[in-house]
């Protein structure tokens, strides 16, 4: 017996999320069904509202409901250092480790032929623009040890070498092959405080 239309296309699109195959879809399109209509209209309402209201920093692309973001507007951070990373979840996990006060620039990305993805689809002549504006004394990267994290950083690490900035990454603590969003806090605090000079400038 099919489901009805109605069911079988919200059990398509819950599918599309990640992580949730075929039956963790129909496991919650059927706790939505059975779930008071107060909860399904405020998911949807929801949905609806941060599809609306969210949109990316212009100036690092983070998420917020302004134009700028909480971090790029406050006047607490320190606006010499900029991290590096690839989504905007990696700024609210570095966030927590409460060890960094700059800003942030985000990719969207790494480099990652196999995936159909190049230099060209990253957010990356604006941080190059903000380096030339700004006065930064250090660049960050906060990307992932894979071989694609590896390899965006060593490209752009190139475009940014006539830059008197220092250029720093995060050290091995972290697994080689392994994604910061899965690293504990402890692992990746220790990596982050030990990060490694790519200019070789020195301290």
């Amino acid at each position: 017996m099919n489901y009805p239309d109605s069911i079988q296309q919200l059990i398509n699109l819950l599918s599309k999320l990640p992580g949730i195959g075929k039956k963790s879809a129909e496991r919650l399109g059927f706790y939505i069904l059975s779930a008071p209509d107060e909860f399904a209209l405020s998911l949807a309402s929801t949905l609806k509202q941060i599809k609306s209201q969210i949109k990316n920093c212009r100036i690092c692309g983070n998420y917020t409901e302004d134009d700028i973001c909480a971090i790029c507007s406050s006047t607490k951070r320190d606006r010499s250092r900029i991290c590096v990373v690839e989504d905007p979840r990696d700024v609210f996990i570095i966030e927590s480790l409460k060890l960094f006060d700059g800003l942030y620039h985000i990719l969207f990305g790494i480099i990652s032929p196999l995936d159909g993805i190049s230099s060209e689809d990253l957010n990356i002549e604006p941080l190059i623009e903000r380096i030339k504006k700004d006065s930064i004394k250090e660049i960050i990267f906060a990307l992932s040890p894979t071989a694609e994290g590896e390899t965006t950083i060593m490209y752009i690490s190139k475009l940014l070498a006539p830059y008197p900035a220092k250029i720093t990454k995060l050290a091995y603590g972290l697994p080689v092959g392994s994604n910061i969003r899965y690293a504990d806090l402890v692992t990746l605090a220790k990596s982050f405080l030990r990060r490694e000079d790519l200019k070789g400038d020195g301290p």
